[in-house]
Parts: C-alpha cells; structure tokens; sequence
C-alpha cells in the first residue's frame, strides 16, 4: 500500500526525543527527566509536558500553601515575583489567587486517548490482554544474568529470535494462526500492521506515541539500547522498531482471538476521534499560579544563600579562613554530599585547605578490573576515553556468597543445596537480621578495586592497545591531565606535603539503584581507581619535570594520596600510602586521626535524618549506626543520596568556608585570580548544567510526581534482568528515583553562584550551545559574585542584571555537636510528604 505520508524512520526518531532516556542500573546516572522539553523556556517546556503526558511538575497548591504558613516562603517575596511579572496593580487579585482561590488540580493527559478506543467500543483491555507476556518476553530476551534460564536463541536478533523459537517450538506466543503467520512475512511493515490496527494513516504516529507510552519504561530503554548497546554487558540486538512491531502483532493476536473476524480498525469503529497530541498548549492561570508559587519557593532560599555568602565574604572577623601555609590539603568530589565532611574536616583541623573538583579527577579511561570480563567507564557520560586502565597484581579473588550460586537453581543440586545449606542459611538469616555487616551479597564500593593492586598507569608504548583502547597514559599526557586539574581547581601553588586525593562511593544491601549514589562523574561508579591514577601521576617525576617547566612547581617534599570515602557508612580507605616518606608518614598518622574526627561529626549531622538512630546518643555509637544501615538488609534509606541537593558554588573555598549549607551545595573549586579571561572557566563549567543540573532536576521531578517521573517506593520493586526495576513480573520498568530517595528533597531549581567578573561567566556560558541552552532556559539558575564588590549578578534574559540581595543576620555556632542534637526539633519532623524544614544557614568557628 502506499504510505507516503507515514514516515516510521521520523516517528521512531521523535519516540526515542520524548522518552525516558535512563540507562540501565550499572550505567545510572541521573539525567533531566523532561530532557525532551529543555529547547523551550522552564516553565513553557514542564506545562507542556504536563499537559501531553499528564505530568505533575510542580508541587501542589495545598503544598505550597503549608510552605508559606511555616514561613518557608516569604510573603515579602511573593510579592515581589506578582510584582515583577503582574505589575503593582495586580498585585492583590493574584495575592488571592494564591492564597485562597481554589482550582482543579486534575491532569488530563494527551497521550493514550486515541487508543483508548479500544476499551470504549468493544470494552476490551487490550493492555493487559498483550503487557504481562510481553514485559516477560522482552525481560528474557534483554536478561544480564539475573534468570536461572537462558533466553532460548541467543545469538540472534530480537524479531529473528521470536521467529526461530516459533519454528522449533511446540507451543506458541501467539493464540492465532493468523498474527503467527503475519510474523514469518517477511514483507509486513509497521505500516501494514497499522493499516489493520487503525486504518487511516494520519493516526499513525499518534497510534505509536500511545502504545509506547502505554509502558514508556520497556519502550525507553530499548530505545537506548537502541542507541548505546554498550549500556548493556551481554549484547543483545534490538531496536524500537523491531519490539513496536512484536507489540502490534501481540495486539492484531489478541484482537482476532477475542473477537475472531468481528472487529474494524478504530478509524471505523471511532472515525472521530483523531488526536493532535503535539497541538499548542497555553499558559492557563493555574500554570502561572504555579509559576509564582515556585519562583517564590526558590527565592525565598537563595535570597537567604546569597545574603549568607556576601556577609561571609564581607566579614573581617571570619576566623574560619584557612591558614595560608596549610597543614595538609584534600581535593574532595564537588558532590554535595562531601559539602558536609570539608566542612567538619576543616572543623577539627582548621590549618587544612580543602578543595572540590569532579570526582574523576580529570582523567578519563575505561577500567578493567583484575578478574573481570568486562570494563566499566569511569568518567562523565558524554565523555568518551580512548585509554584503559588495567588492574593487575590482585593475589587474592573476591569473596562470592554460596547462597547465591548458580548450582542452588538445579533440581538435583537445589535439592542437595537445601539439605546441606540450610542450617548456614539459618545462621545467616540471624546475622543478616540481628548484626548486619559487610558480605559478598553486598554492595561494596571498596570492592571495586583491591588496595594492594597494580594499575596500568603509565604507557611507554603507544601500541599497547587492548579491546580498541591504548593501555594507560604516556608521560605527556599524564603532564596535561595533572596540569588542567591543578590550573581548574586554582592549586598551583603553596602546596602541603600531604595532599589527599578523596573519591567517594557508597556501599548498600538494599538498593537496586546504588549506582545513582555512586560517583556520577564517573558514570554512576566509585571514584577511588581515579583518585589513586591521579595521585600515581601526580607523584610521577617524570611528570613532574614537565609541569615545572609549564609553571607549576611541586616541591620534591609533596606526596599525593589516594582516598575514598564511603558516603553512607562513613568509612574512609587510603592508596600507596605506604609509599610515603617518614615524615610525611607522620603527617599521615596525624590526619588520619583528623578525617576519623570529622567523620564521626559527618556520621552525627546525617543521622538527625534517620528516625532510627538517636544523635544525642555517643557519637562512636552513632557512627556505628550509621555504618549498619549501610549493610542492612531491611534498611531501605542506606543513605538519603543528593537529597536536598541545591546549589553549584565555583570558586575559592573563602567564600563558603565556615558557612554550614546543610549539604545541599557542589562545591567546585576555582580561583579566577588565576584565570582572568575564564579560559579555564569554561572547562570548569562545562559539566555543571549536566552533571549538577542533572541530578537536580531528577531529584525535582521525582519529587513532584514520584509516580509516573519517579518510580514509587522502593518496598515492592523488582531488579528485572539487571536492567531495570519494576513493581512486578508484569510490570513496565519504572524510569526515575524511588520515594526512600527523594523524600526530604525539596523541589527547587540548581542556583549556580560563580566568582568571577559577571561579563566573563556571561562569555563562559556562551561560548558553548549546549552549556547555554541550561541558563538560556532556565532549567539552571546562574548568578556571578563579582570578587572585588561582592556584588551578585543574576542571569536573565541573556544579560547580566545586578541583584541586590536582603540584609541576613549569620547565626554563629562554636559547638557543633550541639547544632545536630537541637537539630531534630528544629526540623519539625516530617511536613508535606517528607519537605524538611532547614536549619538556618549558620556561620561555624574554628574552636578547636
């Protein structure tokens, strides 16, 4: 037939723009889930999505209302937002409107109306006639080892493997002879299959767009399958196209086995009923209800955030500034939750410097660790690296739980395995429940790379290559990586003896998305094999030699040390520190001690958000505590990941050092003294939007609507083919965070605050499309603190606007432990679905 005006290659192309892009669980890392509307302004682009998809995007008016009663969104800045966008004559009609006006809050959405005709006119379920085998077949076919069965074939293409099973098989998929002989037709299209679905060809793609998005999970991650097979260990060829057209013939199957002959494509049976689903949406008056509801929210933080940094830079009495000749310096993560533990560490050793860059510390490679049959990525997403790291060395394998051998699936051997297992498994049963620790069933982050390993660092020929990758770095390369880094970060002088490299990760026995609090710069993975090569280069001589001719002198007396710190057990590893001399060996006992301190005062800010453990409590024990949720079986918040997240802050650490941000801040290093025309600006920036901004915006919208943007609680999930969870055998794999993730999350857009001159951070985020369109669209907040006055600047439309903030009394603390025993009462438990009240921004001095 002709088909001139369908065209499958530009619907499949807009499906894989509109849906979920989420890799699988071992590549999470977190992304804008409404990435498909970020070419639009904020607000235009979420509405927009609401109302085709029948999203929540915003919190709801009853929420936001309890806000303003508990005084977390200021009327003096309500009236400032109606101001600026109504006019003051305005301002009292929409003062009531927000206030008192009430509206329906119900969504309707787009999608999914055209096909509902089905269920309306031969009162069909068609969905759950086709989904349960459906989910099941392509759970099997995509399974990473999860199953106790192999999918039958193998090696062959998904459509290609129904067809083969169906050709050797007694038993069949499909109920009718008629869909199973459309299959073997080579010559059937998608247009085809349509044609006898809907029959009229300009409801195609809305058809499509209605059965993808009838379980928009599955339909997602074969698009990104699709796309980056590599998401997957065990390659599997499938495409959109090939699984849509499965879905039809189940769909053609299922109709002609309920109905038999009696049934017309929905153009007949409902001839009126076409759908633009991309029609124009309006702005209507509940959206800018919203609107300024939600820019009243954010602002009535960030004005409190940057009056609080202003003062903080403006103070000359500040005794939290670091020494100038610093006792020992740490280069942490600028994830948010090493805000809190350089804040404590700087606490208990006040002559320390610390500082924060993206955890992969600037080299980028994949890793192959000793033993294992593939490699991981350990650098940011959009980053592709052409080198491989190899551990080698490792004279001992990791531990494997018994329980979880494959031999106990058999019938035999599952027999036997009973018989003989079953006494340890009792044992087992009572440790798990009674005195959690670590095991190999676990999720262990130190377990990624073995402390007294080798790495392929260094390459003295270039032709060592392996799997397509040059095996480690030549010396030069080593030089530029260490150079970009120390130059990013504004350490080029005054260096300490000891100089700590910290990665983090997170250890947990109950979390299928473990990897979402993982490192995300690198690729969802503990950071600790990129702290340690950084630290191997840096301590290289060789390289050394060449950054002293570039600048950067090292004193001989310098040593690097790699470290990792496990953010939800509080526990801390180091690497090659046997390697250092005796003096700095010394040094390294001493602050050892240090890192331990403020790791029990990091333990005790974090436990006053767990109901579970008591912070007024001895703090060893708290520490303790914290260490068993992270092993714990039953425990479904091992830690509450970005949570709260915020606030990207680049610049000198002197702008926020002794400020308590409640761990809601990235904190990336940088020293405009040191850049005046933003060349290394712009590297710096270059990651935020989507890296920071990523992991914000996933946190906004799952918070918002933790049903269809995030997926649910965590208690009934499933880990489906070690791809994906979902909330059954039969169910669609559900994109987005769960609820034990983002409960105390409050709802607000990343405020990026940059030092530097306000016309060069306006350069920066131009001089890159893609880093442009954050702040161009709003999706990101951006201001400028210009280093001199102090001044901030915010960006809108595309310039500039000085901003001036409100005056903001600094609360000073001297006992810390004090702030997080008060902490609980002050955060009034839990209100609106777990939106924590914050503790006031408060101004910590050094006591020690």
């Amino acid at each position: 037939m002709n088909n001139k005006n369908f065209d499958i290659n530009h619907t499949l192309h807009e499906l894989k723009h509109f849906l979920p892009s989420q890799m699988t669980l071992k590549d999470f890392i977190h992304h804008n889930s409404l990435h498909a509307f970020q070419d639009m302004k904020f607000y235009d682009g979420i509405f927009r999505a609401s109302k085709l998809f029948g999203y929540k995007v915003t919190l709801q008016l009853q929420e936001y209302r309890k806000l303003f009663s508990l005084g977390r969104i200021k009327e003096s800045v309500i009236e400032r937002i109606i101001i600026d966008r109504k006019g003051a004559d305005e301002l009292g009609k929409w003062s009531n409107n927000i206030l008192y006006k009430e509206y329906d809050e119900n969504i309707t959405a787009r999608i999914g109306t055209y096909r509902s005709n089905w269920k309306k006119n031969y009162k069909i379920d068609i969905d759950s006639l086709v989904h349960p085998l459906l989910y099941r077949i392509i759970a099997s076919y995509l399974d990473q080892g999860i199953g106790a069965w192999e999918f039958p074939v193998q090696d062959l293409s998904f459509l290609e493997a129904i067809r083969s099973i169906e050709s050797n098989s007694v038993a069949s998929f499909f109920k009718t002879n008629y869909a199973k002989q459309l299959l073997f037709d080579n010559s059937i299209t998608i247009a085809d299959l349509l044609n006898q679905l809907v029959g009229k060809e300009e409801d195609y793609e809305t058809y499509l767009f209605d059965l993808s998005f009838s379980h928009r999970g599955w339909s997602g991650m074969v698009a990104v399958i699709n796309d980056v097979p590599n998401t997957l260990l065990i390659e599997k060829k499938i495409s959109l196209e090939e699984f849509i057209k499965f879905e039809l013939l189940l769909e053609i199957d299922a109709l002609v086995d309920h109905l038999g002959t009696h049934w017309k494509p929905l153009a007949q049976i409902a001839p009126n009923t076409s759908v633009d689903i991309f029609a124009a949406t309006p702005i209507t008056e509940l959206d800018e209800v919203y609107m300024i509801w939600q820019d009243a929210f954010e602002w009535s933080y960030y004005d409190q955030v940057l009056a609080s940094i202003k003062q903080n830079n403006t103070n000359t009495t500040n005794t939290s500034i670091a020494s100038p000749t610093p006792s020992f310096q740490a280069i942490f993560c600028i994830d948010e939750r090493e805000c809190s533990i350089r804040r404590h560490l700087e606490y208990v050793a006040p002559q320390c410097t610390t500082f924060g860059a993206p955890g992969f510390f600037g080299v980028e490679f994949y890793y192959k660790q000793y033993g294992a049959k593939f490699i991981d990525k350990l650098c940011p997403a959009p980053v592709t690296p052409k080198y491989l790291i190899k551990e080698l060395g490792v004279h001992h394998h990791s531990s494997k739980d018994i329980f979880y051998a494959k031999s106990t699936y058999g019938l035999a051997s599952g027999f036997l395995s009973t018989l003989t297992l079953g006494t340890l498994a009792l044992k087992n049963l009572f440790q798990i429940n009674f005195k959690p620790k670590m095991s190999a069933s676990i999720s262990d982050a130190f377990s990624h790379m073995n402390k007294d390993s080798q790495l392929t660092v260094e390459n003295t020929d270039i032709n060592e290559q392996e799997e397509g990758l040059q095996v480690g770095f030549t010396v030069e390369e080593m030089a530029i990586r260490v150079e970009n880094f120390l130059r990013g970060i504004g350490l080029i002088k005054d260096f300490a003896k000891n100089i700590y490299v910290v990665a983090h990760g997170s250890s947990s026995a109950n979390n299928p998305h473990h990897g979402a609090h993982d490192c995300g710069a690198c690729s969802g993975r503990p950071g600790c094999v990129n702290a340690r090569v950084f630290a191997i280069m840096a301590n290289h001589p060789k390289v050394r030699a060449q950054l002293k001719e570039l600048g950067i002198v090292i004193p001989n007396s310098t040593q690097f040390i790699a470290a990792m710190h496990d953010t939800a057990s509080d526990l801390i590893g180091y690497y090659d520190d046997e390697q250092l001399n005796n003096e700095n060996n010394l040094l390294h006992i001493e602050v050892k001690s240090a890192f331990e301190n403020a790791l029990d005062l990091n333990a005790k800010e974090r436990s006053r958000r767990f109901s579970s453990i008591n912070t007024s409590q001895p703090i060893k024990k708290i520490r303790k505590d914290i260490e068993n949720r992270s092993v714990s079986l039953f425990e479904p918040r091992p830690e509450l990941g970005h949570g709260t997240n915020s606030l990207a802050i680049i610049g000198r650490r002197s702008m926020t050092r002794g400020l308590f941000l409640d761990r809601r801040a990235f904190l990336n290093s940088y020293d405009y003294q040191t850049d005046l025309d933003g060349y290394y600006l712009a590297k710096v920036m270059a990651p935020i939007g989507i890296v920071c901004g990523g992991i914000n915006l996933e946190y906004y919208f799952s918070r918002v609507d933790n049903v269809k943007l995030g997926c649910g609680t965590k208690l009934p999930h499933n880990v489906n083919g070690l791809i994906g969870v979902t909330n059954s055998s039969d169910g669609d794999l559900r994109p987005g965070l769960p609820w034990q993730m983002i409960e105390p999350h409050d709802p607000v857009r990343l405020l990026v605050i940059v030092e530097h001159y306000p016309e060069i951070v306006l350069k920066t985020i131009k001089s890159n499309d893609a880093m442009y369109e954050w702040y161009k669209n709003e999706w990101v907040h951006i201001t400028a603190m210009h280093p001199e006055t102090k001044e901030f600047y915010y960006f809108k439309d595309e310039k500039m606007n000085q901003y001036h903030t409100n005056n903001f009394e600094l609360k000073e603390i001297q006992n810390v432990h004090k702030l997080f025993e008060e902490a609980p009462e002050m955060i009034n438990n839990y209100i609106l679905n777990a939106t924590f009240e914050n503790l006031p921004i408060y101004q910590i001095e050094n006591t020690l």
